[in-house]
Formats: structure tokens, sequence, C-alpha cells
């Protein structure tokens, strides 16, 4: 049994998001004391917890916290996810490398199987197929260049801005090249781990900072976006009270980071403070003007999640006809070696004989092959398992 266990943007705020992590990793423990898992993904991003599991049996998981859907449902929904459909901007590009990371991170680890292999490498597929055969991603649009729209929104033009960046990560980096286009003055990226600043700053020519010199630079700064994965706030009200009253009143802060960057409080001093619920807005927009686009890609991963529920299934015979042929080969090459041993025969003919044999093996077993892939098509779980019981349980001696 395959099933997905979530909790997004859809069902939850940021707060709420943030409290219901380690529920999740709980949920998660617990159903690995409970029964057998064979494989597992799991995928973080700034809006969503997603775990994937392959379970030796089918069980309840009961929760009024996460959503749990199973096999062709939970398959539905990473075709979705990788096609930009589940996004909170629709179409954005990003979610489709954060599928292959957490696809990478599995692999290294070593938790994922033949199944979920199969399942991710569909959706990478069909998400590249999808924004390769429609319009859904026209644009470039991402969570950073939805961050700069609200901005822009709120406060006005940004040509002259003055903008610090802290975090010089993933989305610290998706949000400075969407910032490249509006003529801010000067881009300053802060971030721990110095290096990685002053690549970013270079790329974007700006200017990189020491994270411990980032108060510094403050009373320069006119919008501020925080996104790193640091677990706890770094920017307070008690922080940047030390700024000039008229200059926090104009300032706009952005946190996309999850857990929170910046703590509620900076609101006491006036200071214009947004954050991924905030995005909500901008999603409503381009799901608007993207409705056709997604339309398109609803056909294609229909089609699509049609093959793949195939494919899944004709992988659960695949040990049957192992077994089934590796029975019938031992059995044929057995026979005809006894066989050759009593007869005076010359390699020619020995090798007419291995062929026939070899053909009166195919003719036997191609009807009970037929009948395991047709099986397969009709979703006749009762033969296959049968099939299972027989051939791979209650093996022949």
């Amino acid at each position: 049994m395959l099933v997905n266990i979530r909790i997004d943007f859809k069902i939850a705020d940021v707060g709420s998001m943030e409290n219901s992590y380690k529920k999740l990793d709980a949920l998660n423990e617990k159903i690995h004391r409970n029964v057998k898992v064979l494989e597992e993904v799991t995928l973080k991003t700034c809006n969503r917890y997603e775990i994937y599991l392959v379970l030796e049996e089918n069980i309840n998981i009961p929760t009024t916290t996460f959503i749990v859907e199973k096999d062709d449902h939970a398959i539905n929904h990473l075709l979705r996810l990788a096609s930009g459909l589940e996004s909170m901007i629709m179409g954005e590009d990003q979610i489709l490398g954060q599928i292959k990371d957490a696809r990478k991170k599995a692999i290294k680890e070593e938790t994922i199987g033949p199944k979920l292999e199969k399942v991710f490498t569909k959706a990478i597929h069909v998400g590249q197929s999808i924004r390769k055969n429609t319009h859904i991603n026209e644009g470039g649009v991402s969570v950073g260049s939805g961050a700069v729209e609200l901005i822009e929104e709120k406060y006005g033009s940004l040509k002259g801005k003055n903008v610090l960046i802290v975090g010089a990560g993933e989305m610290g980096t998706i949000v400075s090249k969407a910032l490249l286009e509006k003529e801010t003055n000067a881009i300053v990226v802060a971030n721990r781990t110095y290096d990685k600043a002053v690549e970013l700053a270079q790329e974007l020519d700006g200017i990189a900072i020491k994270f411990k010199k980032m108060d510094e630079s403050l009373h320069k700064i006119d919008i501020l976006i925080s996104a790193t994965g640091a677990p706890h706030t770094l920017i307070t009200k008690e922080r940047i009270a030390f700024l000039p009253e008229e200059h926090l009143a104009n300032m706009v802060m952005l946190d996309l980071a999850n857990p929170r960057d910046i703590d509620e409080d900076v609101k006491e001093l006036k200071v214009q403070l947004y954050n991924l619920d905030d995005l909500r807005y901008i999603r409503d927009k381009n799901i608007a003007k993207r409705v056709k686009e997604a339309e398109k890609a609803e056909a294609i991963i229909e089609e699509e999640t049609i093959l793949l529920k195939d494919a899944l299934k004709e992988m659960e015979i695949t040990p049957i006809l192992s077994s089934l042929n590796v029975e019938a080969e031992k059995i044929r090459k057995n026979e005809l070696e006894k066989t050759l041993k009593m007869l005076d025969l010359s390699d020619k003919d020995a090798k007419k004989l291995d062929l026939l044999t070899h053909s009166i093996v195919d003719k036997m077993l191609f009807n009970t092959i037929k009948n395991l892939k047709q099986a397969v098509i009709n979703d006749d779980d009762e033969t296959i398992n049968a099939a299972k019981k027989i051939l791979i349980e209650y093996p022949q001696e």
C-alpha cells in the first residue's frame, strides 16, 4: 500500500504548519512501530510537509490534523504537485526541483525502493512534460516572483529601493533574481555562511555582508526579505528597536521562511510585515490567469496516472513471472542434461534439442503469463494474489 500523509498551505496557516512538524514526525514513527515500512520519501518545503510510504499491509491512519491519501489518490496528488497545480503560486517551477531533491535524498539514505522510484520518476517526467506542452509556468512564476509582486502591491514601485535579503539559499536566490528586474538600488545579502552570501551577491551585482554585521546595515534598508532555514526567529522587535520611528514605519518585511524568521512583535513598531500566508492573494490572481492551462495539465495528468497505475500493477507480477521462469528454466536444463547424457548427439543436434526444449517451455507458459497480465489490466487482485502464493510463498523444491 502506498500512503501520502501531508500538511500544506491549503489546510494550515504558517503558525499551524510550524506546530505540526513534530506531530507528523511522531505519527510517522508510530506507523513504523506498528507496520513494516518498505519504502519512504519525505518532502519538506516552505509551505508543505509530506511523507510518502510504501507499507507491507493496509492500515488505518486516523488523523484530524493531516491529509491522508492512499494508492491512486496519493499518486495523482504527487503528479499534480510536480506539475505545479498544488503550489501556492500555480505553475511555479521550484517544486519540481524540490521533488527531485527529495528523491535524491531518499536514494542516498537508501529508503526509496522500486515502487516509489517509479512513482517519483514518473512525477518528475510529467512535471517536465506539462511545462513543455502548456503555458502553466509562463512568465517564470515562483514563490519568489509572487513575493516581489506582493511587495509591489503593498509598497508601490521598487525602483531605487534598498533590499536586504537574509538567507542565500534556494529561496533567497529565487527572490533575488525576481528583484533584479525591478531596478532596486542595491541588494545586500546576509547569511550565516558568508561564502554563499558572496557568491549570490556577485551574481546579482550586490554587496555581501556577514550575518553578525547585518544590524549595521538596517538603517539603509527599505525592504527586508528573510528566507533562511533557521529553527528559530532571527529578527525581533528588540533587535530593530534602535531604528528611527519614521524609518520603521516605512519599512516592509517579508518572511518566506518556515519556521518563521521574523517575530510578529515587529508590527508593534509599525513595520509592515508579511509572510507566506499573504501570498494566498497572489495565488488567487494567478489561478484565474492560468485556469485554461491547468485544464490542459489535468488532462495530461489523468492519462499519465492511468499509465503509471498499470506500470505499478505490472510490477506486482514481475516477481511472479520471474519465479515462474526461473523454475521452468531450472527444470528444462536439468531434464535436458539428463537426456544429453543418454544420447550420443553432435553439437549441432544438441543445440537443436536445446532450442526445442526452450520452445516447449515458452509455449507451455504462454497462456499463464498472458492471463496474469490480463489480471493486472482487470485489477483482478484475487488471481494475482493466488499466483503469488503458489509461485513465491510456496515455491517448488
